[in-house]
């Protein structure tokens, strides 16, 4: 379904009672996204808000896209699978061998459709030129600062356009856009993405960049800039095929080298210019739950504003997961595993990325498994490919469980899992954001082989020889004063696996406690151990994995141990132990700094509080930062070293 406009959407959201309108005064100064961050951790993703009064000349949406039936809506499907259904039944028939002339034929209707998804420039302008700001000014735009410890206001739906100065081919991509002054924002491209080779191919050339961003349209156009495509396709040719309808595009008026949807809501034009002095940028609160930490980015230089009469501003929060990002990312989940599977990964049945694993961090992979040594070589395969060369955490599993039903899938595979043998250490590109990481953008991964073995696989010692889960934790909890919780309710579902939680004081604390933990008796029947620091509430599970996986960078903070089997001499057992908690300069030789998780200050929660009721949005909703303050290290974005 192709929406004509943001607005259309927004009437499409309502008619489903999917949208809430918002009369009160709401300043977008970390009130807006106080309030969204409330709605959008309730049952489903809660509503779609619009602001309609934020003192500025534009309502502000929000949450358009923060539930699974939202995200459906967005891009006109029922299923967010009838997406990749559709993507694997084109690429099955356009790669079937064509015999004969009927055959031939056949394809046309087809090759009809492709041609009708491609992206076309149209003359004259567009919707999204009706107004023309006299001066440019992105001060007359409601700008959201969403968190406390943010560098200032940031542009957090932009949709960049950009091309490379020697092909012409265009990019259209989503980084987050710091606003410096009325001309002025930040420009966060990091090295791995196509706008930042770009960049480098103009400063090669000592050219000015030109860059053009919309916000608003259709919101397949959304999607699309933050779809993991290949670099030599068109985002609106994504874009054409989810509507089902071409992006009729339109010049820029000030950069006319680049072209921009004609229906947008906004349009901001401008330039970076590659010999320029590069800005300090930042911190901000970004979709790991922590704040990403200030650092230097380029200069986006605004020459023109565009927009159309009615337009609206749409925006998004990223924190402390679940948020809006989490539906898109499930949309991506959804939507690129058919093309995984038929292109890299055949055995692959299924993909899950947990919310708590934040995209990258977490990635369950599900195979057909037919020979010894499959998990590797799909491990090897999706660690290649594209955006997964970021993942942190694979986790494969084979077709004997459900890998939708988490706890299944926890008992199927470390009834599957020798610690000493089946978890494989790597290291390479990480996500930027990943703060765990002893260099930026580089560090150790990890994949845990959960599948059903072959005889070549298995290596007779090191299994662990009993089912007894029998756990003295006030007895672990009085030898180990360090040791402030232990979560070992996993172990009466058959899961072999406990959280405890560590106040850290000395080197090498975690591996030595690890080490002597599994010298007790209890221990036996415990394949694995996941350690975090002394603030996190070991029983919420979520939150736990949450800040666990956040925090592990898993070649460097991994301890695999094979402790004697206490009656059965010669044997050993095997276990593993995972460092999920903060690292510093002083415990940990850590150097970089670490980064605070994000919670709401006090002065907005209380502004929120007295202003709920008359907001018209439902019971009361108390602040989810309630739950985080006392895992805080201080209030500053940079937690004391």
């Amino acid at each position: 379904m192709a929406y004509k406009h943001l607005k259309h959407f927004i009437d499409t959201l309502e008619k489903a009672g999917e949208l809430i309108r918002i009369k009160t005064y709401v300043d977008p100064r970390l009130e807006i996204a106080e309030i969204t961050d409330r709605v959008s951790k309730s049952p489903n993703g809660g509503k779609a808000l619009l602001f309609e009064n934020t003192g500025y000349d534009f309502p502000v949406l929000i949450n358009s896209m923060g539930s699974y039936k939202r995200m459906c809506m967005a891009l006109g499907v029922n299923e967010l699978d009838d997406v990749a259904n559709e993507i694997e039944a084109l690429v099955k028939l356009l790669s079937k061998p064509k015999e004969g002339l009927l055959d031939k034929l056949a394809m046309l209707p087809k090759l009809g459709q492709f041609a009708s998804w491609m992206p076309k420039v149209v003359s004259g302008k567009g919707a999204c030129q009706e107004v023309i700001m006299a001066e440019p000014d992105l001060s007359k735009l409601p700008v959201m600062q969403c968190w406390p410890k943010d560098g200032g206001p940031f542009i957090t739906l932009p949709v960049i356009h950009t091309k490379d100065p020697n092909t012409g081919t265009r990019n259209v991509g989503m980084y987050r856009m710091q606003v410096f002054d009325k001309t002025m924002t930040g420009m966060h491209w990091h090295k791995h993405k196509v706008s930042a080779k770009h960049f480098m191919e103009y400063k090669k050339l000592k050219k000015r960049m030109p860059v053009a961003v919309i916000l608003g349209g259709d919101p397949a156009y959304t999607y699309s800039a933050t779809a993991p495509l290949p670099e030599n396709v068109d985002e609106y040719m994504l874009a054409g095929f989810l509507r089902k309808q071409k992006v009729e595009l339109v010049r820029c008026i000030t950069q006319p080298e680049i072209e921009v949807p004609a229906d947008a809501d906004f349009v901001i034009e401008g330039y970076v210019d590659p010999e320029e002095e590069l800005i300090w940028e930042g911190p901000f609160g970004d979709h790991t739950g922590y704040y990403s930490l200030a650092d230097w980015y380029p200069r986006f230089h605004v020459t023109a504003i565009t927009h159309r009469k009615d337009a609206v501003y749409p925006s998004t929060i990223v924190g402390i997961p679940p948020q809006e990002d989490a539906w898109i990312g499930k949309a991506t989940e959804r939507i690129f595993l058919a093309p995984i599977k038929m292109t890299m990964v055949p055995e692959i049945i299924d993909m899950e990325m947990p919310v708590e694993g934040v995209f990258h961090n977490l990635v369950i992979a599900q195979i057909k498994k037919d020979y010894p040594g499959q998990a590797q070589k799909v491990m090897n395969a999706m660690w290649g490919a594209g955006q997964m060369m970021f993942n942190k955490i694979l986790a494969v599993a084979d077709e004997g469980t459900n890998i939708q039903d988490y706890k299944e899938l926890a008992r199927y595979m470390f009834k599957h899992l020798n610690p000493a043998t089946d978890i494989y250490f790597s290291q390479g590109p990480m996500d930027v954001l990943d703060h765990s990481c002893s260099k930026m953008g580089f560090g150790g991964k990890m994949c845990i082989d959960g599948t059903r073995k072959y005889e070549e696989e298995i290596e007779g010692n090191g299994e662990q020889l009993t089912s007894n889960y029998a756990f003295n934790k006030a007895e672990i909890l009085k030898r180990f004063p360090e040791v402030k919780g232990i979560n070992d309710s996993l172990l009466k579902e058959d899961i072999p696996c406990i959280l405890v939680s560590v106040q850290k004081s000395r080197p090498l604390h975690i591996k030595e406690l690890n080490e002597q933990l599994y010298c007790l008796p209890e221990m036996t029947a415990v394949k694995m151990v996941l350690y975090v620091e002394h603030t996190v509430d070991v029983n919420d599970l979520p939150s736990a994995l949450w800040r666990f996986c956040n925090n592990l960078d898993p070649r460097r903070d991994s301890f695999v141990v094979r402790p004697p089997l206490p009656g059965h001499p010669g044997k050993t057992g095997a276990g593993i132990g995972m460092d999920g908690t903060l690292k510093t300069r002083v415990l940990d030789n850590f150097e970089r700094d670490w980064p605070n998780i994000i919670v709401a200050d006090d002065a907005t929660i209380k502004i929120v509080d007295e202003k709920w009721q008359s907001l018209n949005i439902g019971p009361f909703i108390a602040s989810p930062s309630h739950k985080y303050k006392s895992q805080m290290y201080g209030e500053e974005a940079v937690v004391p070293q």
